[in-house]
């Protein structure tokens, strides 16, 4: 069966430029997502065609995604990256990856073994917030997760991403191998120290000398990434097999802008990702919350909003003139003021979000946009409330970003449609919405501590704000309600 390893391709597809045979898994990575596909492993590949060297990578997928490896097994590890522009796509063939591992298809031993090749400098991870097992209240481990109490009663095999790395970790230090860097490249703010918190709380739980030996010999630096990357559908699969002229069941689709920011620590070497437009510094904190608040934040404005109004991809929202205002206005009258960015065009940073958010060849989904927003709430839109509640300030849209977050979870779109929520609080909060009413739902879901906490709770004028903002969107409308809020 011919595949895009053995068939001929257009002359139109860029393909690797390298000899992939001198690849080595010198990076492992966490997560063979969509993301990752669209971003760390194709600007490695990037410095690849134009460096060289043996910078390979080895997929790491736990306890999913055993069929996608064997996909890509069949395919020699290549797979496509369609950038789709609004004039035109660029199919791109990938070529970093040199290896995969999935507990189902493999072993979790042979897992744990790959990190303890003496080649491995790098242990990256795209693994969502939830897989990092961080107790959101205190940002420390989550000693009462499930897979951390296994790991901590058999700690020699390990079922969490933080158990497998100390595990690692502890098996190199045992044989004498250097450490390796910890490179989270998940969209979460302080992605380096939730990683850091995470292993060092679990090392500390199985001996302290194993937690001081990562903590001064391993580097967990921050990261800010940034591309937009929707979900493989089977519209978006058959694009990139007409690109190609032969099937991929591992491409996937995204938009031509692609950033990243990376602080360089780097404890054994890394890539010359910088020849590939990374931006290597000494501090990515305010590159992130830059990002988080801006792009992310409109974009769950426009998710939450957007699909309670009727508008299926975030395309469709940036049609209608009401909405790219209130996202614009968003950015730069309530987000942009809260930040402490410094040397950057934020006014130009905000109209290219917008201009990307219009790519009508995207197809972004304001369904998965809006998923697990009991993680994403409190960094995007949050953080920047408290901001404006220190000085005083407003903070009308983020106001009803919020409560419009409250009625997306509360299963009921404005036309009356059942929604399906996803989130991985979803039983908590589904619980609340059924004791509650229309009247109460707002003190209900403020009661989630997980995503509130206190302060915010017991703020009076936050807690009216967001009563008006849901009163807002309940009697008139998604739509409406913004449309309202532009013209106060």
């Amino acid at each position: 069966m011919k595949t895009i390893a053995t068939a001929p391709l257009p002359e139109n597809v860029r393909i690797p430029q390298y000899d992939r045979q001198q690849l080595k898994s010198r990076i492992v990575h966490f997560g063979f997502g969509a993301f990752h596909r669209a971003h760390q492993a194709l600007l490695t590949d990037k410095v690849l065609n134009t460096q060289g060297g043996d910078w390979g990578i080895c997929e790491i997928s736990l306890f999913s995604g055993d069929r996608l490896m064997g996909q890509l097994r069949e395919q020699d590890h290549l797979y496509t990256v369609l950038e789709k522009g609004p004039n035109g796509n660029q199919p791109i063939v990938i070529g970093a990856v040199n290896e995969c591992l999935n507990a189902t298809l493999d072993s979790l031993a042979a897992i744990i073994e790959k990190f303890c090749e003496p080649q491995v400098a790098i242990v990256s991870l795209t693994i969502t917030e939830k897989g990092y097992c961080i107790d959101p209240a205190t940002g420390s481990l989550d000693l009462a997760n499930p897979r951390i109490v296994h790991d901590l009663h058999s700690p020699d095999e390990p079922h969490s991403v933080p158990g497998i790395i100390v595990e690692a970790l502890h098996r190199r230090r045992e044989r004498g191998l250097p450490p390796f860097t910890v490179l989270s490249c998940d969209n979460i703010p302080d992605n380096g120290h939730v990683v850091k918190n995470a292993v060092l709380g679990m090392a500390q739980k199985r001996s302290s000398e194993l937690a001081t030996w990562i903590q001064e010999q391993v580097s967990f630096p921050g990261t800010m990434v940034d591309r937009i990357v929707p979900a493989a559908t089977e519209e978006s699969l058959n694009e990139i097999a007409h690109e190609l002229g032969i099937a991929d069941p591992c491409g996937i689709s995204c938009e031509p802008f692609i950033q990243w920011v990376i602080e360089d620590n780097f404890v054994a070497g890394r890539p010359q990702w910088e020849t590939a437009g990374v931006q290597m510094v000494d501090d990515v904190l305010p590159w992130e919350q830059m990002k988080l608040r801006m792009l992310n934040g409109s974009h769950s404005f426009l998710a939450y909003l957007g699909y309670l109004a009727g508008f299926h991809h975030i395309s469709d929202c940036m049609q209608d003139n009401a909405f790219r205002e209130a996202a614009y206005r968003l950015m730069m009258t309530e987000q942009a003021p809260t930040l402490r960015i410094t040397n950057v065009d934020l006014p130009q940073y905000a109209e290219s979000l917008l201009e990307r958010f219009a790519n009508p060849a995207l197809k972004h989904k304001t369904w998965q946009i809006a998923m697990d927003g009991s993680q994403k709430l409190p960094q995007r839109m949050l953080e920047g409330i408290r901001v404006h509640l220190a000085r005083k300030s407003d903070w009308p849209l983020l106001a009803l970003g919020v409560a419009g977050w409250m009625r997306y979870v509360s299963g009921v779109d404005d036309a009356g449609t059942a929604i399906d929520v996803r989130d991985p609080m979803s039983e908590k909060i589904g619980a609340l919405v059924d004791q509650s009413t229309e009247s109460d739902r707002v003190s209900a879901l403020l009661s989630l501590h997980e995503i509130f906490a206190t302060d915010l709770v017991q703020n009076p004028h936050f807690v009216e704000a967001i009563e008006q903002a849901w009163q807002r969107i309940t009697q008139y409308g998604a739509h409406q309600a913004v449309i309202q809020m532009l013209k106060n």
